[in-house]
């Protein structure tokens, strides 16, 4: 065998080696520790915003996702920082980074995007999968009522 050879035969299996091990966290990630998966309403996710020191999330379609490892884009003074401890749903399917697309009522109803045409959603589900691929999902959103439905239902059983 050359020296040629013997270093293409490292390069590619370096290279397999390294794209192995970098698929491997990614779908972890997707996955939330033991008990840290929770329900989270509106006004509790806003305590998520990155200025108090609990971390960013973000909601996406009722997922609620750490994105503090990506705090330059999503914490204070990022180019993503109104969604930060926000449902960002509708934003990110308009692409608009306005503080005009969030919610304003945080003890009303969710959006439901239903008003969303086939491009929009389109939209949101490309940056949907990104989120699944490169942020761990640490809870779920739901409105105020069905909250407090679900507190409930807990009660009583």
């Amino acid at each position: 065998m050359t020296i040629l050879q013997v270093t293409v035969l490292f390069l590619v299996f370096t290279l397999a080696y390294t794209r192995s091990r970098r698929s491997g966290p990614v779908a972890s990630q997707t996955l939330p520790s033991p008990g840290s998966f929770r329900t989270f309403t509106p006004s509790d996710l806003l305590d998520f915003n990155g200025t108090n020191g609990k971390g960013i999330y973000i909601a996406v379609r009722g997922r609620v996702f750490d994105v503090s490892t990506s705090k330059n884009f999503y914490g204070p003074g990022g180019p993503y920082e109104n969604f930060a401890g926000r449902d960002a749903t509708r934003g990110l399917a308009l692409q608009s980074f306005d503080k005009e697309v969030l919610t304003k009522d945080l003890n009303g109803p969710l959006d439901d995007i239903k008003d969303l045409t086939r491009d929009e959603l389109g939209n949101l589900e490309s940056w949907e999968e990104r989120f699944l691929l490169k942020y761990p999902v640490v809870g779920e959103l739901v409105s105020n009522d069905d909250f407090e439905l679900q507190q409930q239902t807990q009660v009583s059983a």
